[in-house]
């Protein structure tokens, strides 16, 4: 067992209650993430274990330090994630996530990608005008396009931020939920509402949405439309029509970017309709505008169980 010693002193109590967290759940997370043991020192954090382990969790604390002194600030959840990331293998660190977040002028501030797939997303979607992010929920997909259609509102990059998906009726039938036909169709764009509210503060979302610059509606909203200047994200695409999808991914305009969003095992159309989001990628794969981002539980970054769960029906499906 090797004994290593962080080359980051610490910085007062107030810098280091931001990296361990309150009642050291920070500082277990990292922990269990490279299967070392770390204990506080006057000279800094000293780790215990396999040497390479030992010497990449102090790593992991030296560039969590860093960030924290540029004014950074981590929940205990996020580090847990962040470190299983940097700790599994891969060449990624924590700086490499943080230098690719989304900066957002609003409460939330900044979002950082916390996984290699969520890193290719974004860098796809601020390189190119049509992306497809697909895979099984958990995975930021929706989030992470929200987050880049709000910085690119507020920063005036595009004029207004177009939400949208399919109203399928899953063993409810939509005509008879009570209310109008906007009280009907809440329901199905709440989980857009509850994105768009994690990042812009309510009474700011409201007047978005007064003025257009925020639009939320169904997808059959879109036919006959040109849409210009503006952000446009297709959620829950698995259940489009590939007439649908068609129809959808024409409506793009001059100054625009479109990023389509879906879990193809999930889809909720009869199997005589056939999936939109399933035949896309046989009839655009081989455009060079066009990239598709694909996720997998490994990105699931929910919640522990959440992963557990989408991992217990894959091995389940095969």
């Amino acid at each position: 067992m090797a004994t290593k010693i962080s080359a980051t002193p610490l910085l007062g109590s107030d810098h280091l209650v931001h990296l361990v967290g309150h009642r050291d759940e920070s500082l277990r997370a990292v922990e269990k993430a490279f299967g070392v043991k770390i204990r506080i020192a006057s000279e800094g954090f000293v780790a215990e274990g396999n040497s390479e382990s030992a010497e990449r969790a102090l790593g992991f604390f030296d560039e969590l330090s860093a960030c924290v002194e540029e004014g950074y600030r981590f929940q205990p959840a996020e580090i847990s994630t962040l470190a299983r990331v940097v700790a599994n293998g891969s060449s990624l660190t924590l700086r490499d996530l943080v230098s690719a977040r989304v900066s957002l002028p609003t409460k939330r501030r900044y979002v950082i990608p916390k996984s290699q797939t969520q890193k290719e997303y974004l860098e796809a979607i601020r390189d190119s005008d049509c992306v497809f992010g697909i895979g099984p929920a958990g995975t930021g997909k929706t989030y992470l396009a929200m987050a880049m259609a709000v910085t690119g509102l507020l920063n005036k990059a595009y004029s207004r931020i177009i939400l949208t998906r399919p109203v399928v009726e899953a063993g409810e039938r939509l005509g008879f939920l009570p209310g109008d036909l906007q009280e009907k169709l809440n329901p199905y764009l709440r989980p857009l509402f509850d994105a768009l509210h994690e990042m812009v503060d309510f009474d700011r979302t409201e007047r978005f949405l007064q003025r257009g610059e925020i639009e939320i509606a169904p997808l059959a909203y879109m036919r006959g439309r040109s849409l210009n200047d503006s952000f446009i994200i297709l959620d829950e695409a698995q259940n489009t029509t590939p007439e649908q999808m068609k129809m959808f991914l024409t409506r793009m305009g001059s100054g625009s970017k479109t990023v389509v969003t879906g879990d193809i095992t999930q889809t909720d159309l009869p199997d005589s309709a056939g999936c939109g989001l399933v035949q896309v990628q046989d009839i655009l794969g081989g455009l060079e505008d066009v990239r598709f981002i694909t996720f997998t539980e490994r990105d699931v970054v929910r919640t522990p169980l959440v992963r557990k769960i989408v991992q217990a029906y894959e091995a389940h499906r095969s």
